[in-house]
């Protein structure tokens, strides 16, 4: 994969996650009020988070072309991409008192149900 089109799927993997969280957010204030709202943004921000922090990982070790190192840097980033996530939702769980957990949920699988669709796209272009 090019730089220059793994940087445009980058790109619109945090656009469309952006979208989902924007929505679902919406969705839940209309629905259930600002304490869901937060929740759903929560989980949609936690997944974003995670992705740009695996996108990091995963662009740092775009130099080589040999399959096991491109094998370990794929490894590494989904890694990173669970710790950051796990990370945001322990922090969002001890520091949020208000939480509503289906909200989150909702927030937070919106959001990876929509990075991984980023993907199929832009492969169909």
């Amino acid at each position: 994969m090019e730089n220059v089109k793994t940087a445009e799927v980058y790109k619109q993997m945090v656009k469309w996650q952006g979208l989902a969280t924007a929505f679902v957010t919406l969705s839940m204030f209309v629905i259930a009020g600002l304490y869901a709202a937060v929740s759903a943004f929560a989980g949609g921000f936690a997944v974003i988070l995670g992705g740009l922090a695996g996108a990091f990982i995963a662009k740092s070790s775009d130099k080589t072309h040999q399959a096991g190192a491109i094998l370990i840097a794929m490894l590494k980033a989904e890694a990173v991409k669970i710790l950051v996530i796990a990370l945001v939702l322990f922090v969002t769980f001890k520091v949020y008192a208000h939480l509503v957990p289906l909200a989150l949920i909702i927030g937070l699988a919106a959001s990876a149900i929509l990075s991984g669709a980023a993907f199929f796209g832009l492969d169909k272009k």
